[in-house]
């Protein structure tokens, strides 16, 4: 059986996003340390991830976009929003995170691995078409999307985010077309403020989209209830070519910007879930990109985890 890849970058640990930040390169340390430790990392096929052509940027974002990010990165440090911090290493770090996703699904779809986990900051769901926001400087999910589209010749790729914050970028990107399904489990009310019950798509893509909100202090009893009466069902049913996955950690009961208390067993049930669907649907072709998770024990333990399932170990 082909491997599962792992893809990151030295340089995502140089996107500084200053002191008490939660979105910190400590993060990503602590995922290696805690891989490293369990010997999960040496079972992995590892790849640097390599920048993405600018081309591909401008797939999705609008004209301009790139553009205000680089030149906000130029400077010794810079804010694209007051939770969207950036400096002199974020741009190489952002279109590296892009590259990386790209390269792992090229991968893929070859067949030389069987999915992938893309270690990667900045993370991307927040980002829209024409603004950074929520620690988000490029939409790395939908960027891959039409990337496997438009490259591979892939029709129907489905997008299943599961962090403790909605998508919004991810959904007002996508949420016109058919050919992309967006489904979300998040804490509502919560920020940003986007995926109630009856944000479905629009136009062509209505049905396109599925929020499923979840209310603060939910676990991993009432997220898989839903998951797996609703979440999974609707992915199989649309029939995906490719399944993507922004797996945000910081639904784990001990974030500190979330009121929800899943458990890192509770996302490997949730991971194997979703590759079981992957394998019915589409050859088991999935691509895991993280998102948020924001205490170091919890992300840590929840992307092993994850991993485990990906690998299909006990």
């Amino acid at each position: 059986m082909p491997p599962t890849g792992f893809v990151s970058s030295e340089t995502f640990l140089q996107h500084d996003t200053g002191p008490a930040h939660p979105e910190r390169p400590e993060r990503l340390r602590a995922v290696h340390a805690r891989l490293e430790a369990t010997g999960l990392l040496a079972e992995l096929e590892r790849l640097d991830a390599p920048p993405a052509a600018g081309e591909w940027l401008d797939a999705v974002h609008a004209p301009g976009h790139a553009e205000t990010v680089r030149r906000a990165t130029a400077g010794e440090a810079g804010a694209l929003d007051a939770d969207t911090i950036v400096g002199p290493a974020s741009w190489e770090a952002a279109l590296r995170a892009v590259g990386g996703a790209l390269a792992a699904a090229d991968r893929i779809v070859r067949g030389e691995w069987q999915n992938a986990f893309v270690a990667a900051r900045p993370p991307g769901h927040h980002a829209e078409s024409s603004r950074a926001m929520g620690f988000c400087l490029f939409n790395n999910a939908v960027i891959c999307a039409r990337y496997l589209q438009r490259e591979h010749g892939l029709e129907r790729v489905a997008i299943l985010d599961w962090d403790v914050h909605h998508g919004n970028g991810t959904q007002h990107l996508t949420e016109d077309d058919p050919t992309v399904h967006y489904t979300s489990l998040h804490q509502f009310p919560h920020y940003p403020g986007t995926g109630a019950a009856d944000e479905v798509g629009r136009g062509e893509g209505e049905g396109s989209v599925l929020n499923c909100p979840m209310p603060a202090g939910s676990g991993d009893r009432e997220w898989l209830a839903v998951y797996e009466e609703r979440v999974l069902p609707t992915i199989e049913d649309f029939a995906p070519d490719f399944v993507i996955v922004s797996a945000g950690f910081d639904a784990h009961l001990r974030d500190p910007l979330s009121s929800t208390r899943l458990s890192a067993q509770g996302f490997e049930r949730m991971s194997a879930g979703v590759l079981e669907v992957a394998r019915r649907s589409c050859g088991a072709r999935l691509l895991s990109l993280l998102e948020g998770g924001y205490d170091l024990e919890g992300l840590a333990e929840s992307v092993e985890a994850h991993l485990r399932a990906l690998r299909g170990a006990d």
